[in-house]
């Protein structure tokens, strides 16, 4: 989902695109990787913007139910998210020791999900695939 997507989505649930929002939004498609809200908002304020934590943990759930970024994981109340890609979908295999986060594709699994949304005349828009587990670092 693009800038203009978002801000039709916006106006279809009736809401106003703020200043703050219009930040918030170009920032996070700047983002590269994964971004945590607390760190956005370091980042738009090293930028100069005066956009309030609040904002953007306000706007955080527009952007996720837009369709614009996903949450790609949850740790110790702290979540992390991503833009969402229409052209490179990959999954995680997150350390529930270290936090670290690998991203891996895997086209066997892909084919298996459109295989079962077909069994189950199922149309599958989008999937998240977390596998929880220890990374070699830590498993010692």
């Amino acid at each position: 989902m693009e800038k203009q997507e978002f801000d039709a989505f916006i106006s279809k649930k009736g809401l106003k695109l703020t200043r703050e929002r219009d930040e918030i939004v170009s920032e996070v498609l700047c983002c590269q990787g994964h971004f945590a809200p607390d760190e956005l908002f370091v980042q738009l304020r090293s930028k100069g913007s005066k956009v309030s934590r609040a904002s953007i943990y306000r706007t955080i759930p527009l952007l996720v139910e837009g369709g614009l970024i996903a949450e790609v994981e949850r740790t110790d109340k702290h979540a992390h998210y991503e833009k969402v890609s229409k052209n490179s979908h990959h999954d995680h295999m997150i350390c529930t020791v270290c936090g670290r986060v690998i991203e891996f594709y895997s086209k066997p699994l892909e084919r298996l999900q459109e295989s079962l949304c077909k069994r189950e005349n199922f149309r599958g828009v989008r999937h998240c695939l977390e596998i929880m587990g220890v990374c070699e670092n830590c498993d010692g």
